[in-house]
């Protein structure tokens, strides 16, 4: 098959920790062609959806993870598969690009559905599951979330479209600080923020659990720093081999039939204690630190997936 990757630059990724480096990986593996472009070289051209970009074979050279052709057009509709797998923030920029690659839907297999990506960012599908979350509420108004923390005592306060821990906070019940951050994120965003009962389970780690085409494939555990209330590994979480709990499978049952019915193949939830926190569709990770504890070819399962659905 001809598989393209819109991403973030691929020089710039960690071979040994990086899922779509992984992906590109065992596509070409299988004999795969791999073609390289990033989303500002995506573009609508009287009726052709193309991207500028290189054709790419990935090694497992630090430095020089791919060697990559020369820069030309292609036209995406005469691939078999897209990724869609560059890094949030899940701004206009982002929104677009799915729009734009849902028009070569009727041709070319999308990963993950662009048009369930733009409706199920990570952090508002797990409102269709309040009873699997903790108290949440979706707010600008700093009043709203004054008297949300006002009831739940100690909170986490972040932006709704960040990722990898970026401008996450827990404030406790007696923090003054809640204006000072409302004041800076709303200075320089227009978007809501989102705000959660601080769950205290989260020291014993936020556990990723991979879902392929609905179904739980397997889990790491995400300890957090010394000193530091995020877990994310880009931010110096530590990753920790973890087993998959009954709670675990309870929420996966939940919420797989729906995945898989809205076309998200490979798919992170993130739980902390009994409690699903988010549902990542856009850019999900996780998968080398899972084949490294477990074992087990998650790549693999997910081309399994893909090549079955283009036959």
């Amino acid at each position: 098959m001809r598989i393209a990757f819109q991403m973030d630059p691929i020089g710039a990724v960690n071979i040994d920790a990086d899922s779509s480096f992984r992906l590109a990986e065992e596509a070409q593996a299988r004999g795969h062609t791999l073609f390289f472009y990033t989303p500002d070289h995506l573009a609508y051209q009287e009726g052709r959806i193309t991207a500028r970009g290189q054709d790419m074979t990935v090694q497992r050279v630090a430095d020089t993870p791919a060697v990559l052709g020369e820069m030309r057009e292609v036209d995406l509709a005469e691939f078999d598969v897209v990724w869609l797998r560059q890094d949030p923030p899940f701004d206009m920029h982002y929104i677009t690009s799915t729009h734009l690659l849902d028009r070569i839907a009727e041709t070319t297999l999308v990963v993950n559905n662009p048009f369930w990506v733009r409706n199920y960012p990570e952090k508002l599908l797990v409102l269709d599951f309040p009873d699997l979350t903790p108290p949440t509420t979706i707010a600008r108004d700093l009043a709203t979330i004054k008297a949300f923390k006002e009831k739940h005592g100690d909170v986490i306060l972040k932006p709704l479209y960040g990722n990898g821990g970026a401008g996450v906070f827990k404030l406790t019940k007696d923090d003054r600080n809640l204006s000072s951050l409302h004041e800076l994120f709303t200075a320089f965003s227009r978007e809501p923020l989102i705000v959660q009962k601080f769950l205290p389970d989260v020291s014993k780690g936020d556990k990723r659990v991979i879902l392929v085409d609905g179904e739980p494939v397997g889990a790491i555990n995400r300890v957090p720093a010394e000193g530091e209330t995020r877990s994310n590994m880009h931010v110096g979480g530590r990753p920790e081999k973890v087993g998959l709990s009954a709670r675990d499978h309870e929420i996966c049952k939940r919420i797989g039939g729906l995945l898989k019915e809205k076309g998200q193949v490979f798919v992170g939830i993130d739980v902390i204690g009994d409690y699903l926190t988010e549902i990542n569709v856009t850019s999900p990770t996780g998968i080398q630190e899972l084949e490294r504890f477990d074992g087990v070819n998650i790549a693999a399962k997910i081309w399994d997936v893909i090549e079955a659905k283009r036959a």
